[in-house]
């Protein structure tokens, strides 16, 4: 172990207590001192902190924070959708989109197998609404370089559900990662999980990506829960309408003179974007008082 003196890096790994941290002058691992645990304060991977002798110090302030995997300071959430096997779940997908917009995360989606079906009711969908989407086609270069791009000088994260390949995806963008892959279990019909940990991995072309767990284990607790009267504002396509509703408190899900309604009976908001904040609306309103504290 080297002697560190005081200086700032990055954790890119947490496992069994130990951290790993990268600063300017090389990777260490270290030890957090006992007043986090005392305050109840949890080191995130992505987390920027303060090193001396081997032990972290102080946890720069965060930007955003998911809870499950535990990640800081992401830039980006690529969500990597398959075509098919599995199908696309979309009011899933529109769930952790929500999640991204509320954190302030930029949302992208990445669309896999699109040899096996045709993606362009996913594109005309997200694309409409200003998203990033683009198509991982193996065959075509140019479309693995232009995700390589997206993620050039950025902490990204990507999920998605089990079995879309994100792992496949991310071994074609930097083949010196060798993250491990499943074949797809007939028997459960999704992809035996791989990633076993949230991890931060550094790549050639700059920038770090952390390879999370699908969808399955993608979980939202009570900070990422996003309460009814916040969540128009995570569909962004509702911005430019919210205002001219009859009702201040309109829910935007089935009044009259709701200009929302009316956008989405105009085709200018997509159906299926509509159906997920409803059903997200109506999760929100069964949460209890004490959910949200």
């Amino acid at each position: 172990m080297k002697n560190i003196n005081e200086k700032n890096g990055i954790i890119i790994k947490c496992l069994g207590g130990l951290y790993t941290v990268e600063s300017p002058d090389g990777i260490y691992e270290c030890k957090a001192r006992g007043v986090f645990r005392n305050k109840g304060i949890s080191l995130y991977v992505g987390d920027h902190v303060e090193i001396s002798d081997g032990v972290i110090m102080n946890v720069l302030e965060r930007r955003n924070s998911i809870i499950r995997p535990p990640l800081a300071n992401l830039d980006q959430l690529i969500f990597v959708v398959s075509t098919c096997e599995p199908s696309p779940n979309l009011l899933l997908l529109d769930k952790f989109i929500a999640i991204a917009e509320y954190k302030k995360i930029l949302p992208v989606i990445v669309i896999t197998k699109v040899d096996l079906a045709d993606s362009a009711q996913l594109e005309k969908i997200y694309g409409s609404i200003g998203i990033d989407v683009l198509k991982a086609d193996y065959e075509n270069e140019s479309t693995i370089e232009r995700i390589k791009n997206q993620l050039t000088g950025k902490i990204s994260a990507f999920t998605g559900n089990s079995g879309a390949g994100k792992s496949t995806l991310l071994n074609a963008i930097d083949p010196s990662l060798k993250i491990p892959t499943a074949e797809i279990s007939k028997k459960l019909g999704r992809g035996r999980h791989t990633t076993r940990h949230a991890e931060l991995y550094k790549l050639s072309g700059g920038g770090y990506i952390a390879d999370t767990p699908g969808f399955s284990t993608f979980e939202t607790n009570k900070y990422d829960i996003i309460r009814k009267e916040e969540l128009s504002g995570c569909f962004t396509e509702f911005a430019e309408y919210a205002d001219k509703c009859r009702f201040k408190d309109c829910s935007h899900t089935c009044e009259k003179g709701c200009a929302v309604i009316e956008a989405l009976n105009e085709g200018k908001i997509q159906k299926s974007r509509h159906d997920s904040y409803c059903a997200m609306y109506e999760e929100a309103k069964q949460l209890k008082e004490w959910e949200l504290k």
